[in-house]
């Protein structure tokens, strides 16, 4: 067998049906299929069920341990010669597994890794669309998920990874990161002396939060493993990794300035109310000023992000929905890189005690 996808799942059965739906669709049938219950509330195992006639499908459920832990209990009970990592929330187009199988036949002896950008399906919700907008957009992390053709180095994300499964074993597949793992293996695999390539036309769709607040907590923690990658792997924190942080300053001192403009304009309505004219013009024209000028670069920035995605997603209404997602995203991974720095990098704790609470439960 050539292929094993290996699928990690943490309370999703209705995201796991469409998936396997999918997989039962491909093209290219030289492949199986490991599930892997990450100790879920809402099991997927009877969706599983519907499949085993279809697929070459395995189901195994285990105590909660994180996606990387998972993955690596997959790839010890996998047999294919490549193992492909997919998130649970990702749906493939029929010519998924063609393409890569075409791609891994141009490749070199030595190739070991790969990965492919991922979408938004058209059935998928605005708020969903927009998500993968601000996921996938220059204007906001400038592009650099998977979807250029030339990068110096490509480093693949979960929802969609390929790897050798003896360069896999070799490596110890993934730590116990509970965020970020995926990223860190893809730097081990790097640091091993592999390169991964992007495969273009090997993309999935890919759902991602289906709300902004669970879109918030997910980049909030995106912010956190960051530095927490800083620490494993030294010197692969570049400048675009700092960008979410400045925005995510700007904004807040953008803010700030409104606030003390708003401030002065009120107080000088107040000084009004006590006849004391001159000092009320002079507070309100002030205090009007900063109040236009620290609201023109996020309506500036607003407006670009509404006119990009209205083009990209052609709705005016998912144009609309891209200026919170994309706030969301720059301010919640800002802010997490933020608190991460502190702890780790101020206060000195290990990655273990600076978020135990909230990774490692």
């Amino acid at each position: 067998m050539k292929y094993s996808i290996i699928v990690p799942v943490y309370n999703r059965p209705d995201e796991v049906d469409e998936l396997l739906e999918s997989l039962s669709n491909q093209t290219l049938k030289d492949f199986e299929v490991i599930i892997v219950e990450d100790g879920s509330v809402k099991p997927c195992k009877d969706v599983c069920d519907k499949y085993a006639g279809i697929l070459a499908l395995h189901y195994y459920a285990k105590e909660n341990s994180g996606p990387g832990q998972s993955r690596n209990y997959g790839a010890e009970r996998a047999n294919g010669e490549w193992l492909i990592v997919l998130d649970s929330d990702v749906v493939l187009p029929q010519g998924y597994l063609a393409a890569v199988d075409s791609a891994i036949s141009h490749q070199t002896s030595d190739f070991a890794a790969f990965g492919g950008p991922d979408a938004a399906h058209p059935s998928f919700t605005p708020v969903q669309k927009a998500i993968s907008y601000s996921m996938t957009s220059f204007f906001t992390t400038g592009g650099i998920r998977g979807g250029k053709a030339k990068l110096d180095k490509f480093y693949p994300r979960s929802f969609n990874m390929g790897i050798r499964r003896d360069v896999y074993l070799e490596l110890g597949g993934f730590t116990k990161m509970r965020f970020g793992e995926d990223i860190d293996f893809s730097y081990r695999i790097v640091e091993a002396g592999y390169r991964p390539q992007l495969f273009p036309d090997a993309w999935v769709w890919h759902k991602r939060r289906t709300d902004f607040r669970k879109f918030f907590r997910q980049v909030y923690n995106s912010g956190i493993a960051r530095i927490n990658l800083m620490k494993r792997h030294p010197g692969t924190l570049k400048l675009v990794h700092l960008l979410p942080t400045v925005f995510t300053l700007g904004v807040i001192g953008l803010l700030l300035i409104f606030a003390w403009g708003a401030s002065l304009y009120i107080e000088g309505e107040i000084l009004d109310a006590y006849g004391l004219r001159p000092t009320d013009n002079m507070h309100q024209g002030v205090g009007f000023a900063l109040c236009v000028l620290s609201l023109l670069p996020i309506l500036f920035y607003s407006l670009i992000i509404f006119i990009d995605s209205s083009i990209r997603n052609r709705s005016l209404w998912v144009g609309l929905l891209s200026i919170p997602a994309a706030f969301v995203q720059l301010m919640g991974y800002g802010l997490g890189f933020i608190e991460s720095w502190w702890k780790r990098c101020i206060l000195k704790k290990d990655e273990f005690q600076a978020f135990e609470r909230t990774f490692y439960k």
